[in-house]
């Protein structure tokens, strides 16, 4: 009898895949109200990176690229990329609030440190991943059982 291979369940609806693009949502709704306030271009520019560097994320997911390139250890580079999104986006947003702006200045802001929360939400699930399974499918026994 042969046993059944565990059926892959897609990015898009894994635990993951929600924060990844809840994090995609928060960060171009920022982008948006900066764009629409006229904000200073940094708070534009740096959202807008954010925007791309996540939607590829997505996509290598998506597509399940990650498993095709294994020179790369992506579960590593996807902590990185979110810890330097959530410094850069606290940055961005605090410099938004700071100041007396305009209404959708500080809207995008808010959306701004919503999008942090994702970010360290996104790499707390990844690094809790590594921690669960951090050779791949290989299961480690008991020092009893080796014997």
């Amino acid at each position: 009898m042969q046993a059944e291979k565990p059926k892959h369940r897609p990015f898009c609806f894994s635990v993951k895949g929600h924060v990844k693009i809840l994090r995609l949502a928060l960060t171009v709704m920022s982008m948006t109200f900066f764009i629409i306030s006229q904000a200073p271009e940094p708070y534009i520019v740096i959202t807008g990176f954010e925007v791309t560097v996540i939607f590829f994320f997505i996509l290598l997911y998506m597509l399940r690229l990650d498993r095709l390139m294994d020179c790369i250890f992506w579960p590593l580079l996807d902590i990185i990329n979110s810890f330097v999104t959530a410094v850069f986006m606290m940055i961005t947003s605090m410099l938004a609030l700071l100041p007396e702006t305009t209404t959708f200045t500080l809207l995008g802001g808010v959306f701004g440190l919503l999008t942090v929360a994702c970010c360290i939400a996104d790499a707390v699930l990844i690094y809790r991943k590594l921690l669960f399974n951090p050779s791949g499918p290989y299961q480690k026994k008991a020092v009893h059982e080796k014997l």
